[in-house]
């Protein structure tokens, strides 16, 4: 049976492509709701675009359990070998605006939404283990730094490198990020780490503070700055195809979910902070624990209804997986569900991508888009007249005890911020051209900042390495006095310049 195009109202329309006028050459009329009705949802069919992560992609699949786990955590997910739950998939670059290129030397995300019996949990994680910064604060006007000059409206090189080398915590993650490591080949190539630490509990009250490690099978593979910028100019999109084309085509990628763990007592005597997000665990101390496979087997049909709308929170857990005073989580677990209510509404969790399997929360009532019944003549509060039971919640789980003045962590950076960032310099080193690599791609990004913050950067990098912070300054210097001579970096850039100055004559 074939279907009738509709008014939103469900009024069948008779002229889907003309507007009701006055005779054939006359006015269009008010009354031609259709054309009202067609225009008003056009002018208001784009959300609120995300302030990062905004470029993304994404698809369905399914985690099966391989590995017992149940002496870590009670979390219903983990509860026998075997057990299949459905997830959500969204990968992303961070800082790019929604037309940015795929393949930019960027962190990417990579979040998973599990459907689970006892609510969603969202792993909201990045192709890097670490991270820039390890207080909260920081963050927006950190991503302010990856964004837009707010005179010129320009990728802004001077504001990139003044926030990073005067914040040298950062060094760890941007020695990652300027390495190849920083820009993957396709997102069925690249891992996903939860970098914060997390904790899985027992209901008999014990708990251990785990990292989760989301590990491609297809090998973790990259570009070089080359082939990165090439495809920003000849397809953009090139992770999000690949991606779309694997799944279509049968070629399903797949994922190991591994996790490091540390007993309370071990993570008392650690070396570093284990809430701090800028240092790993490293694998020969805490190593690494299977755990399950994920395979992405379903593409979206509906790239927005499943993809843009898609709300992932690292405050979405589940009874077993309970959050850690890591300062940089405490502050994500508000900001990301504040985010999605801005952009989606306060009922976005109604939405189909969004909606748990099993939810009952009456005291969350009213609002735009609420989607399912509003919980009718049910009490928007616990009352003994319900006829549902509101049994109380679990108490039961040990916790840490904090003890201290309110005060201002200041976390100041010391030599033990560079030492992480050298073993990866070290690593990088055994591996024919990743050293030179490293340091062509700081040099490509670095030489447009001024001199005051080209200086202390080169400090910052001699922190890791004495060699490291000489070869990016001798580089970068030499790389400025050319564009001074030339004018331009390259000769297709100079002959467009040349060109700009030239005028018709009248």
């Amino acid at each position: 049976m074939s279907r009738v195009y509709t008014t939103s109202n469900g009024r069948p329309v008779t002229f889907a492509t003309a507007s009701q006028t006055v005779g054939h050459r006359g006015p269009i009329l008010l009354q031609d709701f259709h054309l009202i009705d067609l225009l008003a949802h056009f002018d208001r069919e784009r959300i609120p675009e995300r302030v990062v992560h905004a470029k993304g992609a994404g698809a369905f699949g399914d985690f099966v359990v391989t590995h017992d786990i149940t002496d870590l955590t009670d979390a219903d997910i983990f509860s026998e070998i075997g057990k299949k739950t459905k997830v959500a998939v969204r990968f992303s670059t961070v800082g790019g605006e929604k037309g940015s290129s795929d393949a930019a030397r960027d962190p990417h995300g990579f979040s998973i939404k599990f459907y689970t019996e006892e609510g969603n949990w969202d792993m909201v994680g990045n192709n890097t283990p670490i991270f820039f910064i390890r207080d909260g604060v920081k963050f927006p006007t950190f991503i302010h730094t990856q964004k837009r000059n707010p005179q010129t409206n320009l990728k802004d090189a001077t504001a990139f490198w003044d926030f990073l080398s005067s914040n040298q915590e950062s060094i760890h993650e941007i020695i990652h990020l300027f390495s190849d490591r920083g820009t993957p080949l396709s997102y069925r190539h690249m891992n996903t780490y939860s970098g914060h630490t997390f904790k899985f509990t027992k209901r008999d009250g014990s708990f251990r503070y785990v990292k989760i490690h989301v590990l491609t099978n297809q090998g973790n593979k990259t570009l070089n700055n080359e082939e990165s910028e090439h495809l920003a100019s000849s397809n953009p999109d090139w992770h999000t195809q690949d991606l779309f084309n694997a799944i279509d085509q049968g070629d399903y990628p797949s994922w190991d979910i591994q996790v490091q763990v540390l007993e309370p007592e071990q993570a008392e005597k650690f070396r570093w902070n284990i809430f701090d997000i800028t240092k790993i665990w490293p694998h020969s101390e805490v190593p690494l624990r299977p755990v399950g496979r994920m395979t992405l087997n379903r593409n979206p049909q509906n790239y927005f209804a499943e993809i843009e709308q898609i709300a992932v929170s690292p405050a979405h857990l589940v009874p077993g997986i309970e959050p850690t005073a890591d300062p940089m989580l405490q502050a994500r677990l508000f900001s990301y569900s504040d985010t999605q209510r801005h952009r989606l509404g306060v009922n976005y969790q109604q939405l189909p991508v969004n909606a748990p399997l099993h939810a009952y929360a009456p005291f969350q009532r009213d609002g735009p888009a609420a989607m399912n019944g509003n919980y009718g003549a049910d009490p928007s509060y616990p009352s003994p007249l319900s006829p549902n039971e509101y049994k109380p919640v679990d108490v039961g789980v040990a916790h840490e005890t904090w003890v201290g003045r309110a005060t201002y962590d200041l976390q100041e950076v010391t030599d033990e911020d560079f030492v992480q960032a050298k073993w990866l310099w070290d690593v990088l080193g055994r591996t024919p051209g990743q050293q030179e690599n490293l340091v062509h791609n700081v040099v490509v990004h670095l030489f447009a900042a001024v001199p005051e913050v080209r200086e202390r950067t080169y400090g910052m990098f001699s922190r890791v390495d004495r060699t490291l912070g000489q070869r990016i300054k001798a580089a970068t210097e030499e790389q400025v006095l050319k564009v001074k001579r030339n004018g331009q970096k390259d000769d297709v850039l100079a002959e467009l310049t040349k060109r700009l100055g030239s005028r018709p004559s009248l």
